[in-house]
Order: C-alpha cells, then structure tokens, then sequence
C-alpha cells in the first residue's frame, strides 16, 4: 500500500512540474449528456494521472426546516455501496487501484473525487456512476453514517477550539436565509427523519441534470466520451431542480453578540459583514483586501497589532464567498491580556485608512502578484483544475471558461474599487461584531 501511494505521490510531483508551463491557459472540451449531465474534459500527458470528480449542486442552503444536515449526510451515505458494490468497498476499490478519493459538502455544492493512474480512468467513472445511478439507501447505512456524522461533529466542531466559530458567525449573519444553519446541521432533525425522506433528498437533488462530471488529467478525449457514454448515458434524468433564494433584509444596525466555547482559553475578537456572493466583481474585490488586511508578514493588521503594538498573537481577514451571498470575516487573538475591545478599535483604524486612501502603486503591484501565484498554483493539479472547472459552471453563470478568466478579472480591479468597496460593504453599522469567549453557557 505505502509503495503504491508513493509512485502515485511521484506521478502528481511530476504532473506538477510540467504543468507550470502553462498554467495559464486551461484547455477544456464540455458538453452535455441527453439525460442533461453536464461533461467538461480537460487533456494533459505530462504525467499518467487522472481527476474524476462529480459536483452536485446541493448543500446545506437546500435543506428545509426540520431536516438540517442532509446534504453533509449524503456526503458520507453515497459512500455506502451500490447495487454493484458490496456495502464498506468503495474506497478498498480505490486503493486497491492505486488511487485516492474522498468527498466534501459546502452551503451550496457536493464535491466527490477520485485521482488515479490513468490507466484506471474506467474505474473512476464506474464508482462515481454506481453512486448516481442506483445507490443502495437502507436503514443499516442510514444508521451507520448518522453515528458517523455524529463522531464528526464532536471531533471537528463541538470538541475542537473556535470549532463552531463560523457556525456561530453564520447564524447571526442569516437570520433568514439557510446559511445561518450551518453545514452540518442538527443531529436530532437527522435522528428524527423516515428513511422515505432520506431517499427522497436523493432523488430531488442527486440526479445527472443537477451535476457536474469533470475529467482531468492523462486522457483520450474521443475515448472518455465513450466512456462517459457507455457509464452515465443510462442514468435517468431527474425532475429539474428549483431553487429561489431567500432575500435577507440589509443589515443596518451593529449586531453584537458573545459565544462561549469550552475548549479555548483565548478569546477571539471577531467582526463579520455580509457581502455579495461569490460570481459578482465585488467578491473578488473583497478577496483583494484580505490580501491587504492579513495577508503574510507584512500585511497591515499583521504589521501594526502582531510586530508593532503586540496586542495580537494573530490577525485573520478573509472572504468566505457563498452562491447567494458572502461572509467577510476580520478577528484577532488577543497577546499578553489585551482587550478584545481594543483589538476592534484595532482593525476598524486599518478598514478606515483603506476606506480613505488608495492603497499605493507598489502594494498594488505586490497584491496582484500574490493573486496570480496562487491562480498557478492552484492550477498546478489535476484535481484543482477538476474542481475550478466545475465551480465555474455550477457557480459563475455557467461559464466554464471562467478558469481563464480569473487572473484577468483580478488584474483589472483597480485601486479606486478596492477603496470603494471597503466603503461599501465595511462599516460599523452593517456588521456583527463577536465575542467568542473561552467557558460555557450563553450571553444572557
């Protein structure tokens, strides 16, 4: 097993290497399958590595009332087994063929991938087929994965320090909306839910008009369309799926809230604003003063409250892009007993200088490099380039190409935006501020 998992380690270093060349264009063939599977492919024989992924355009945000936590359920049942593979095989199938796979769940999609050697692609497309066409739901795999779900939970959130940290930044950020329930949802909607609503989830959301299937790696294109043929062309079409978002009323009033979590012992300092989702320009905008805010050694919340002021152990800034809408997140840790107040007072003087002043040619200079590294750098893989794929047509108007458009998008944000974003979505009164507190219990 170790021999193997090395000289696959081996074929992606390689795969890697020769790709950097031209990372900056990714070549692709899509088209659609008569039962609406949507099919993107994506050629490359530097190494003899193949990424087969499906996304599911399902997650948490899908869910009704009363049945949270389905979509992150599925993510663990799908791997149950099929009508053609025994039940607790699927992943010795993988590893037996020199392969890795998992699968994860998101507010808005379910990304499940196998990477193989290529001369296993058939492989790849059978598993991901079996799971779509004819999965075996029954009441032992119900069973089985909801004490898996559970054990999760524990480990990854309510046993790990600042583990519902985003849970509880989401709930008070999306009163309305499903975001505010979280991925993984409640434990007792799925305790209480009939096996007949299980199967139902399936049906509703699983089906080949509702789903991605890239391909990416060491390939044959005119092959792997029979292929994908031969295994998803029998899969039925399902119902088309409906969605409405849900509108949330703007926020226009400082929301402050305090959460306990019995696993930390320092405090985190936190302030949220909702902003727009992840295919508008201002999304990436936002993207942009992360890198401003936080992002390394010498960004200005790291400089001024890390090396200078030393009231920070660290700073973070980020933007958490979602379909609908967005989470633009600044917190920090608080050094040597420093008031979380004081770390707000902190951050807020870093968002009004970006919200008077233009950031300076030369830091712009540097921000535009960093965005173009990590698009290389992402793009370097075979299952990246699966992923961004299928994120731009499930997510960016169905634009598939968007891969190739990326760089370019950031490379044309100017100085004036950033600012004028920051003065749009980054005021007092259009946020949450968050103490996240070390003990138990609830603000009264």
């Amino acid at each position: 097993m170790q021999i193997r998992k090395n000289v696959f380690c081996a074929l992606s270093a390689v795969a890697l290497l020769g790709f950097q060349a031209k990372a900056q264009k990714v070549e692709f063939t899509e088209y659609d399958l008569p039962n609406g599977l949507h099919v993107i492919l994506h050629d490359d024989h530097h190494a003899p590595v193949v990424a087969v992924s499906v996304m599911y355009h399902v997650g948490s945000k899908n869910e009704v009332a009363g049945r949270t936590g389905f979509a992150h359920f599925f993510e663990h049942l799908l791997f149950e087994g099929s009508e053609n593979i025994k039940r607790g095989e699927f992943m010795k199938i993988v590893s037996a063929n020199g392969g890795q796979n998992n699968a994860n769940t998101t507010q808005d999609r379910t990304f499940y991938y196998e990477v193989f050697p290529s001369n296993q692609l058939q492989t790849g497309l059978w598993l991901e087929s079996e799971r779509m066409m004819h999965p075996v739901i029954n009441e032992i795999g119900v069973k089985t994965q909801n004490e898996v779900v559970k054990e999760e939970k524990r480990l990854s959130f309510d046993n790990r320090p600042y583990g519902n940290l985003i849970n509880d930044i989401g709930h008070d950020l999306f009163p309305t909306h499903p975001y505010g329930n979280g991925v993984i949802g409640s434990m007792k909607d799925l305790d209480a839910a009939k096996l007949d609503e299980f199967k139902e989830f399936f049906k509703q959301f699983y089906v080949p008009n509702n789903a991605v299937l890239t391909i990416a790696g060491d390939i044959d294109i005119a092959k792997t369309k029979e292929l994908v043929a031969a295994y998803f062309g029998p899969v039925p079409r399902g119902a088309d799926v409906v969605y409405k978002k849900v509108e949330e009323a703007p926020i226009t009033k400082t929301i402050v809230d305090t959460a306990y979590d019995a696993n930390i012992q320092i405090p985190f300092m936190i302030a949220a604003y909702r902003v727009p989702g992840r295919d508008s320009r201002d999304s990436k905008v936002m993207q942009m003063i992360s890198s401003i805010l936080s992002g390394g050694a010498s960004s200005r919340m790291y400089k001024k409250m890390v090396d200078e002021k030393k009231d920070a152990l660290q700073v973070i800034a980020f933007n958490y892009p979602l379909e609908d809408y967005g989470m633009y997140i600044i917190g920090a840790l608080p050094n040597n007993g420093a008031a979380p107040a004081g770390l707000l007072t902190d951050m807020d003087e870093e968002i009004v200088k970006l919200q008077k002043d233009l950031i300076t040619p030369d830091d712009y200079e540097k921000l535009q490099n960093q965005f173009e590294n990590n698009f290389v750098s992402t793009n370097t893989r075979m299952l990246g380039i699966a992923e961004n794929l299928a994120n731009g047509y499930t997510f960016d108007h169905k634009d598939t190409n968007n891969i190739n458009e990326e760089l370019k998008l950031i490379r044309s944000i100017t100085r004036e935006e950033i600012r004028d974003a920051a003065r749009k979505y980054l005021n007092n009164n259009q946020r949450l501020v968050l103490y996240y507190l070390p003990g138990k219990g609830k603000a009264q």
